[in-house]
């Protein structure tokens, strides 16, 4: 009896234990479990990296699922990696690399100095490129190399050549502070004309050309703002009441890219004893201009050529004045404001005396055509 009953308490006991009790004991055991393995594992590939970092030859790694160490013989990721890294070592350098090829801004930011003419440079612009035999102007004869495909090949010697000798005019006007235009009415022209102005520091024109400019410049640029200036381009005040009574200015040499739309511009320009620079075609009048410069005025990357090299030549006289301007030198002849109709006209003689003295210092030789 006594067995008996000891066994009923200890039934009842381990019936009044719930199984939820159970079950909670063993969920929170198997979450430890995980959570240290997840530990465990992370710590593995801890160490896995920095003994990878310190190492030269890669040590296999462990598999999460497995925890066996990793084949990389097995693996295709691992296997055409490689193969490649094979295939690089014996190839070695073969191959092509990439030369320095043609980038449009660089004309514009960065353009080619006098001194980086060449023919290559020319005719990769296109500057050899004329138009039909049909619409010739047998004034070009010497400038034309000879005939392809019913077009006219203009000759790169002869447009080297002039293109030198229009940056030793630029650069000599620019050295004496003379006023130099750009001039460029096509469509896209526009960045290069502002550019070269900007280095030669002149002025720009990439609109229409205003007629009477010049030969009327007092009625049409009368109103225009002027200002006196020093040695170094530093304004002088206290001059507002003699510039009133000054004439409109005109420019002292005027670069033209397109003179088959400027005419009426080269026309005033020769009425006032102004020289011009000009890109001439196979269809254009070389006589129209002082020093022509025998190219592709329809190629924009030839008048981009073009632009800039003159315009680095103005730069570059520029740089000249100011040189010696810190010197005490001063290359140019001061105006005198507040003078009258006769000093302007020897205002006039010295200019062109000037632009004689600029031809002859850079070598060019003008020849002037009996009437």
């Amino acid at each position: 009896m006594i067995i008996r009953r000891s066994l009923l308490r200890q039934g009842r006991l381990l019936h009044r234990v719930s199984p939820r009790s159970s079950s909670r004991s063993l969920a929170t055991e198997v979450d430890t479990l995980e959570a240290s393995v997840e530990n465990s594992l992370k710590e593995t590939h801890s160490i896995e990296s920095s003994i990878q970092d310190h190492t030269l030859n890669p040590i296999p790694r462990i598999n999460d699922k497995t925890h066996r160490t990793f084949d990389y013989k097995t693996d295709e990721t691992v296997r055409k990696h490689l193969i490649i890294k094979h295939q690089n070592e014996v190839r070695g350098n073969f191959g092509s690399e990439v030369a320095p090829h043609y980038q449009p801004h660089q004309l514009i930011t960065n353009p080619p100095s006098p001194s980086q003419i060449t023919l290559e440079l020319l005719l990769a612009s296109q500057s050899h490129l004329g138009h039909s035999t049909s619409l010739w102007n047998p004034m070009n004869s010497r400038y034309i190399f000879g005939i392809r495909q019913g077009i006219h090949i203009i000759s790169l010697d002869i447009t080297a050549s002039h293109l030198r000798r229009a940056c030793r005019i630029v650069s000599g006007v620019a050295e004496r502070a003379g006023l130099i235009l750009f001039v460029g009415s096509r469509p896209g022209q526009d960045r290069c004309v502002v550019n070269a102005a900007r280095l030669a520091g002149g002025c720009h024109l990439f609109e229409r050309w205003i007629p009477g400019s010049i030969t009327n410049g007092n009625q049409i640029l009368g109103g225009c703002q002027k200002k006196v200036v020093d040695e170094h381009d530093n304004e002088i005040e206290g001059h507002d009441d003699h510039l009133l009574d000054q004439p409109a200015l005109k420019p002292d040499l005027v670069v033209c890219l397109n003179p088959l739309e400027n005419w009426v511009m080269l026309h005033e320009c020769g009425l006032n004893n102004i020289p011009t620079i000009g890109i001439i075609d196979t269809d254009a009048d070389p006589s129209w201009v002082t020093y022509p410069i025998p190219a592709n005025d329809d190629s924009l990357r030839c008048v981009q050529v073009i632009a800039g090299v003159l315009g680095k030549a103005g730069q570059e006289g520029q740089l000249r004045r100011m040189e010696k301007a810190k010197k005490g030198e001063i290359s140019y002849k001061p105006v005198e404001l507040g003078g009258d109709d006769e000093e302007d006209d020897d205002d006039e003689d010295d200019h062109e005396e000037l632009i004689d003295e600029i031809a002859v210092e850079a070598g060019v030789l003008i020849e002037e055509e009996d009437d």
